[in-house]
């Protein structure tokens, strides 16, 4: 009998790939195990088993596969159900989804080997320079890497000169894969056998009393293990007996000491886990109980608790119970930087059961926390994680925990697949039968619409931990101050005066301007010209601690300009501020006091969160700067005053949820504000002070404001009420893409009439040298979304036939939002 084998590849495609394996091998291998699969004329991919059977593929002749790369699954069943519904609700293929949930270890790809041919019989007279250079590097080396030839050569293009001595039949090529995961092994040392008697070890003694550098050695090793009881790492016994690598390296040639390795992970948490979680107050035990009596009949709850109501401490509760039951637990956080004291708070409790993952892991950092996911160690029961964390192994879970979850930092953007890490989730905790709790202060519109309509639970925490009172809002007329003269900079006279205030009261400061950069426009002030970026739409923002321009769409960057491109007169002036600009105008103002700031310029290393948070932790930092990174769930204990720079350019902003979006980026930078006894500031500078959401922001009337952009959501139809699905054309050809978007919204209109939008360019419509426009479709409750996303499809399907539209990037997303 003829078995094949279903591979998912880590590609683009739209099926599954199909090859031919032995009898043997069909026995062997399981759904979710790793083969090695060639494809296309020469390439060598890491795939994933998904289906084995006895049809052979109609169109094409099956290859038959390299290798099987693993002794067992990587990916689980459940995971694998999970990646199809993604693939399918997100209109995606499972080779994104397969690429965007795997560790880059896991999906080796091939390297091209350059050998040399042994039988050639080569005259080195007649190969060209270039040539004869690997042809000599090849007869001190058996192999080489494209990489190491385009060393040898100093230059890029490598591929023609190696192309040629293939067709003279000097070199061979090869396809290998290579194993990208290396475990990490610690060095360990101990006294060789025939030294450990009481009698061979005062012999041995005796003959190093010449060599007292090695006896210190010996008597620092004997000291470790009688006190410790544990494996000796050399590092430690250098550091213990104050001597060199050498002298130790010299022990182990005499056959005094042996060296072994020990595997460990390279993430690793110190502390133990002993400490008691707190007493929840009157109304966090209210809440709690509330939570487990909702979970009885609703598989999802949404608790709605006002900043620093002590989320957190509920939370901690009921992963304590799950982990006492042996489950998995999965806590989704927006970003990586809010992990950093999120993690020190839960190991204090949970010890070595926490496992975090997130993008600025390493490759190998990432692997050893997925097999300790499937495994279902101990060490991972607890993972918390960034979105990409919910694509891990889960073979247990008991409970999913989306905090923050009105963050759109949870939706996915590029490159596919496009999941909202929220919905996911919960589609991922069904499959389990687990339970998922969404917390946040200021539950996004969805999320709360679901709840009143009976589809969640809903528990509310509406008291501060300890009966703290919720900050005193203020707002600022800067029209009015402006008019005035009261402004000094960019900072009201309010402000300056409550800063002073707070500072000499020993209190931390957080000013918020969710701009990064020095100022986003310079403006020649005699012809009104603005730099522009090359590759995109947008003026080039300054930054001055580099006097650079720089575009944050594509990363291109200039020396700043000493004078008009246009008119040539050196009157360059910088319209608006971002961080660094307030940060400046503060040192100016309290030039005595520590001035911080925190956004993706500060922060790009791997500890860059970490160091900052810590500072201003531990006090060092007595203001910090910063933009929405600082909003969300960060507990600082010693702020009183929260600044808002400006809050109109958040409220202008052509989207359908501005107004949403900047109820929930002030009421949670608010929330940073006094969260102990004393009673936290917050002022808000606006030309706008009578604006509804700032109006609603001051009283903390959040329901207010549901009801409000419910209405407008009913009357223009947007989701919850309906659904969108956005189409975006990508190309440098400006008419191709006029073509291409009206050809796509004149098909969509025959199926769905009036709700279809567009085509239209976005605020910025170019973008890294592409042509941007977009189209969306609204899909009113009763319409069916598998019929939309089929229908779709098949529209998709007629526009790649056309030869004209071929070179177009369509990019499909649903729930744009």
């Amino acid at each position: 009998m003829i078995y094949f084998l279903d591979v998912i590849l880590p590609i683009p495609l739209q099926k599954a790939f199909t090859y031919h394996v032995t009898e043997a091998e069909a026995k062997f291998l399981k759904v979710g195990m790793r083969v090695a699969v060639p494809f296309g004329k020469s390439k060598v991919y890491t795939a994933l088993a998904y289906k084995i059977h006895n049809n052979p593929p109609l169109v094409y002749d099956a290859k038959t596969i390299y290798q099987i790369l693993d002794d067992a699954p990587v990916v689980t069943e459940i995971q694998l159900k999970h990646w199809e519904w993604i693939a399918s609700y997100y209109m995606c293929s499972l080779g994104e989804v397969m690429r965007a949930a795997m560790p880059n270890a896991f999906i080796l790809e091939s390297e091209t080997i350059i050998s040399k041919n042994e039988r050639a019989d080569v005259n080195d007279a007649e190969l060209k320079d270039d040539e004869f250079l690997i042809y000599e590097a090849l007869q001190y080396q058996s192999s080489l890497k494209i990489q190491d030839v385009v060393s040898i050569l100093d230059k890029k293009r490598v591929l023609p000169v190696i192309q040629g001595l293939v067709e003279q039949g000097v070199l061979h090529l090869q396809e290998e894969l290579y194993e990208k995961y290396k475990p990490k092994l610690v060095r360990y040392v101990r006294l060789c056998e025939q030294h450990k008697s009481e009698e061979q070890l005062q012999q041995l003694l005796e003959t190093l009393s010449r060599a007292p550098k090695q006896r210190q050695v010996i008597l620092a090793l004997f000291t470790l293990e009688a006190s410790e009881q544990k494996p000796i790492k050399v590092s430690e016994l250098t550091k213990r007996s104050d001597s060199s690598s050498a002298v130790i390296k010299t022990l182990i040639e005499k056959g005094i000491l042996e060296e072994y390795y020990i595997q460990t992970d390279r993430v690793q948490f110190e502390s133990n886990g002993n400490e008691d979680s707190k007493q929840l107050s009157e109304t966090q035990s209210e809440a709690f109980n509330a939570i487990e009596a909702s979970s009885k009949n609703k598989s999802v709850t949404l608790l709605h608790g006002v900043t620093s109501s002590g989320k957190t401490e509920i939370y901690v509760k009921l992963i304590a119970q799950q982990i006492q039951l042996g489950k998995q637990v999965l806590y989704l956080l927006p970003e990586i930087a809010l992990t950093t004291q999120l993690v020190q708070r839960l190991q204090n409790y949970f010890g070595e059961k926490v496992a975090v993952f997130h993008s600025r892991y390493s490759g190998n950092e990432r692997v050893e926390v997925w097999n300790n996911v499937l495994g279902n160690l101990e060490k991972a029961q607890l993972v918390i994680g960034a979105r990409s964390s919910l694509l891990l192994p889960f073979s247990n879970l008991g409970l999913v925990i989306v905090d923050e979850e009105h963050e759109q930092s949870y939706k996915q953007f590029d490159p596919a697949p496009r999941y909202h890490a929220r919905d996911a989730a919960i589609v991922l905790a069904n499959m389990h039968k687990a339970k998922t709790l969404l917390g946040s202060a200021t539950p996004s519109l969805e999320s709360y619409f679901n709840a009143r309509q009976g589809k969640y639970g809903l528990v509310e925490l509406t008291k501060r931990y300890n009966n703290v009172l919720m900050p005193d809002i203020e707002l600022v007329d800067l029209a009015d101050k402006y008019k005035r003269k009261r402004m000094k900079g960019h900072f009201s006279d309010r402000l300056i005066e409550e800063m002073a205030e707070a500072l000499d009261e020993g209190f931390q400061i957080i000013l918020f301007q969710n701009r990064r950069g020095f100022s986003p426009i310079v403006e020649c002030t005699t012809c009104g010209h603005s730099p522009q970026c090359p590759n995109c739409d947008v003026s080039l923002t300054y930054h001055q601690y580099r006097d650079q321009l720089r575009c944050h769409y594509c990363g291109y960057n200039s020396v700043m300009l000493k004078s008009c491109q246009a008119c040539g007169n050196a009157t360059l002036d910088t319209k608006g501020f971002g961080t660094e600009q307030i940060e400046e105008e503060v040192k100016e103002l309290f030039p005595d006091k520590q001035v911080s700031r925190m956004d993706l310029d500060t922060t790009r290393g791997k500890y860059g969160f970490d160091k900052i948070i810590n500072k201003f932790e531990q006090r060092e930092i007595d203001i910090l700067v910063g933009t929405q990174m600082l909003t969300k769930g960060l507990d600082f204990r010693h702020v009183k005053l929260v600044g808002i720079m400006n809050a109109d350019n958040m409220l202008n902003f052509p989207d359908f949820r501005a107004h949403e979006r900047s109820y929930q980026l002030m009421t949670q930078v608010s929330g940073r504000a006094g969260r102990t006894d004393v009673r936290g500031k917050v002022l808000i500078q606006t030309y706008n002070p009578h604006h509804n959401i700032l109006q609603q922001v001051s009283t903390n009337a959040y329901k207010e404001m549901f009801g409000e952009q419910m209405n407008d959501r009913y009357n223009f139809k947007y989701p919850p009420i309906y659904r969108l699905i956005k189409i975006t054309f990508k190309h440098k050809d400006y008419n191709r893409v006029n073509l291409a978007a009206d050809w796509y919204a004149k098909s969509l209109r025959q199926v769905f009439k009036t709700n279809v939008l567009g085509p239209e360019f976005p605020p910025i419509s170019r973008i890294r040298n592409l042509y941007n426009k977009n189209i969306l479709v609204k899909i009113p409750q009763q319409q069916s979304l598998a019929k939309t996303k089929e229908a779709i499809k098949k529209i998709e399907n007629s526009f790649n036939a056309i030869k004209d539209f071929r070179s177009v990037r369509v990019v499909l997303n649903v729930d744009n939002y």
